[in-house]
């Protein structure tokens, strides 16, 4: 049996989620019709404490639609130098929304120094202002490689958002981790941000999918973007009735990757050449010797095991991952270095 520490990701529907979907009532959902995403996406804002949703093929085109539904072209975003919506998202924002970037270096924590935020927010107005794009949007991220930002943190930058005029977004594409490592509800983990992003087809286990909730005209107007974006779908509800299973089924099990995710830890951290970086939640950071990652990486494909093995290494643990597979791991990458 293949274990694959690659992404959460790379998972693949459960037998029961396979028969959920196969029983799923559909509709056409650009008509606004289909029953089982009217339900998934009245589900999530509800539990996000929100007042509509909106479901979208992928968390990029999520990020991406909410983006474009905060800003006019020409307008900046605040975003981490190591966010995804700025790093790893093909520069959309830029290149399909015309907004402005404006990346701060995020702190090893993931989050972004309240004084550097405060310093660059720019407004335009007649004098200097006009030489400047008008930074509109905050963009944070929760989960941050693994690590959950702090509420109080959450709280505070919020707060400096509004009350510097700007809207907030919060990329959640693993926000549910951060809700069960913190034992708090989804409502607590989105308070303070106008739009969250939350993503099915990570820790939840779906095939596909994000849903990005928020205020009614918000949702109102990312819903045009999603049709510009090429992501309005059909009989989507196939794919809805995954993220409903999931909701219902997957989420307090994420606790299981978290533990599985500290043994992997503990596993290597013993391993001689392995230095561990750091462990959070789902994800654990290690750095290898740089002569040894391609032998190793072809030593454990060899042997169905799959992993990135790079100088500095990340391994994810998810559903399709139990405890055997995280031993079966670690004592694969012990015989390598024996």
């Amino acid at each position: 049996m293949t274990v694959d520490l690659r992404s959460d990701t790379v998972t693949r529907p459960t037998p029961a989620m396979r028969e959920a979907m196969l029983r799923a009532e559909v509709g056409d959902d650009v008509w606004g019709d289909d029953p089982t995403v009217l339900e998934l996406q009245d589900a999530l804002a509800l539990s996000a404490g929100k007042e509509a949703g909106l479901f979208l093929p992928t968390g990029t085109q999520s990020n991406l639609a909410a983006l474009m539904a905060h800003c006019e072209r020409g307008d900046e975003y605040l975003v981490g130098q190591l966010a995804h919506t700025y790093k790893y998202e093909g520069g959309g924002a830029a290149v399909l929304g015309s907004i402005v970037p404006q990346p701060i270096e995020n702190e090893p924590d993931g989050s972004l120094p309240l004084e550097k935020l405060a310093a660059a927010i720019k407004h335009y107005g007649p004098g200097l202002g006009a030489h400047f794009a008008r930074t509109r949007l905050l963009a944070l991220e929760n989960t941050f490689n693994g690590q959950v930002l702090p509420r109080g943190y959450l709280q505070a930058a919020t707060e400096l958002a509004h009350h510097r005029g700007l809207a907030t977004h919060l990329d959640g594409a693993r926000v549910f981790n951060a809700v069960v490592a913190q034992g708090s509800t989804l409502a607590e983990a989105c308070e303070g941000f106008d739009s969250v992003s939350i993503c099915l087809s990570k820790g939840l286990g779906a095939p596909v999918g994000s849903v990005l909730v928020g205020s009614k005209p918000l949702i109102e107007k990312a819903y045009r973007w999603r049709k510009v974006l090429g992501g309005g779908m059909r009989q989507s509800g196939f794919l809805a009735a995954a993220g409903l299973y999931a909701l219902e089924h997957h989420i307090e099990r994420l606790a299981d990757d978290h533990t599985n995710a500290a043994r992997l830890a503990a596993g290597l951290a013993d391993t001689p050449h392995v230095t561990v970086l750091g462990h959070a939640t789902n994800m654990v950071f290690a750095r290898f010797p740089d002569e040894h990652c391609a032998p190793l990486q072809a030593f454990l494909n060899e042997r169905g095991l799959l992993a990135l093995i790079t100088p500095e290494s990340r391994f994810v643990t998810h559903l399709d991952v139990d405890a055997e597979g995280i031993a079966r791991f670690i004592n694969a990458i012990k015989d390598y270095f024996a």
